[in-house]
């Protein structure tokens, strides 16, 4: 595997060997200001906004370039990540379109400087390029109806369509939970959860519990009104909801999968 984008950037020949003046790089900069020579398949004009950008992550990791990034790992970054996608969901629901330009650069940001790392690590080895590539295959394969020949008619088919293609490409998982993420936020993670068992009939879409919610707008002060009563009992909120969408992907396995001694906490009704 050879990327130009990083290898030429990370070359002994083409590395500087000095720091280079703390100037911000613009995007109409050519690679070679960067200490770089212009990657293959960069046409006359010089490159783009984003191949410029990938060489800057590169350079900044490279000998010579900022300790920080260099003593970085994928790891040590993920708190980065988390905190910068909330910065751009808080940009979403709140921000100018300013502040959405900033953000997504920096979740940006966070990808390329994971695949650098990957790409000049030996047991990991690929790069931003192997990564567009097999994203590239994914969308592709999970969309026959516009790059096939599938019919689809509506985005209830659709999804459900994903669904499939989803399992198809994971063959070794055995539960509708398999691949939902641990580390999930509680709510997110109940609704995620609730959403699987309904797919699989365990649980109806609209059979919930009779609570006057009719709108976002009656559902906030409900949940915070439900977190400062755990409060003053001094109750962890996170961590119960937690415990009980653990004891719900227990019933939802023994469903999955009956045996004599699956586990019940009466959230929904086992078959007997």
């Amino acid at each position: 595997m050879t990327n130009p984008l990083f290898s030429s950037a990370r070359t002994d020949a083409t590395r500087p060997q000095e720091n280079p003046a703390p100037t911000v790089p613009r995007a109409a900069d050519t690679v070679a200001d960067l200490g770089s020579p212009l990657p293959a398949g960069v046409g006359p004009a010089g490159p783009t906004p984003l191949e410029t950008l990938i060489v800057t992550v590169a350079r900044l990791r490279a000998p010579g370039g900022c300790p920080w990034d260099a003593d970085q790992t994928h790891a040590s970054l993920v708190r980065h990540l988390v905190e910068e996608t909330h910065e751009l969901i808080e940009a979403i629901e709140d921000g100018s379109r300013d502040d959405l330009l900033e953000e997504l650069g920096d979740v940006l940001y966070q990808v390329l400087f994971h695949a650098d790392l990957a790409a000049h690590t030996p047991e990991e080895n690929f790069d931003i390029q192997d990564v567009a590539a097999r994203l590239t295959e994914k969308m592709i394969g999970r969309h026959p109806h516009v790059f096939g020949n599938v019919t689809l008619h509506s985005a209830e088919e659709v999804a459900a369509a994903w669904d499939s293609f989803k399992a198809a490409e994971k063959p070794g998982r055995t539960s509708v939970l398999d691949g939902i993420p641990t580390g999930m936020p509680a709510l997110a993670l109940a609704d995620k959860v609730l959403g699987r068992a309904e797919k699989i009939g365990l649980l109806e879409a609209d059979a919930g519990f009779p609570l006057p919610i009719e709108s976002e707008a009656d559902l906030g002060p409900l949940l915070l009104a439900i977190v400062a009563s755990a409060r003053a009992q001094g109750l962890d909120a996170e961590r119960a909801l937690r415990v009980a969408v653990r004891d719900l992907q227990s019933e939802i396995r023994g469903a999955e999968h009956p045996a004599a001694d699956a586990f019940d906490a009466g959230i929904i009704a086992l078959p007997t």
